[in-house]
């Protein structure tokens, strides 16, 4: 199975955000290259938020070239065999901590946002760190640091909020 169609099983079993959702959906029928950063109309990304083992806390990094805390994630690769693998793969690669587990029930969230590069159709998922895991600054951050849920509001903007907010709610 592509990436493609795997993105598109993905999205039709989530059931939250229909219209969002929707989009996601009609985006990948009208562009077969909808999920690579070479799409310039925008493209699937793929990311989780990382929570701390006892799952008080959520590591967030300091884009290096938005200079913004967001969750870990980006593009999707060929190397990518589904949704899920890259939001893991991104996870792990940002936050320098391996043997992650994302939450089970598939995405948290959907937010569709404009970057640089063009609209990142993003499908967010959830993390959890093993215990014991220490983080890594990537050469994509320029830091990275571990927030309680209520200190999110004060770093990050609206879109980070929510999937922290619907990750505690999954929790």
């Amino acid at each position: 199975m592509s990436l493609h169609d795997d993105a598109v099983l993905v999205l039709k079993g989530y059931e939250a955000q229909e219209e969002l959702r929707q989009a996601y959906l009609d985006h990948l029928a009208a562009h077969p290259d909808g999920m690579w950063k070479a799409c310039k109309d925008g493209h699937i990304t793929a990311s989780a938020l990382v929570v701390d083992p006892e799952r008080d806390r959520v590591l967030l990094t300091l884009h290096k070239k938005l200079r913004m805390w967001l969750q870990m994630g980006g593009h999707c690769e060929p190397v990518d065999a589904a949704l899920a693998v890259a939001a893991l793969r991104e996870a792990t690669e940002e936050s320098g901590i391996e043997g992650l587990a994302l939450l089970p029930g598939g995405p948290v969230r959907l937010d569709r946002h404009h970057t640089p590069c063009a609209w990142h159709l993003d499908v967010q998922y959830a993390a959890v760190a093993p215990p014991g895991a220490v983080e890594a600054i990537s050469d994509e951050s320029l830091d990275l640091r571990w927030f309680a849920y209520d200190e999110v509001p004060d770093v990050a903007d609206e879109s980070v909020v929510r999937l922290a907010e619907a990750t505690r709610a999954r929790l």
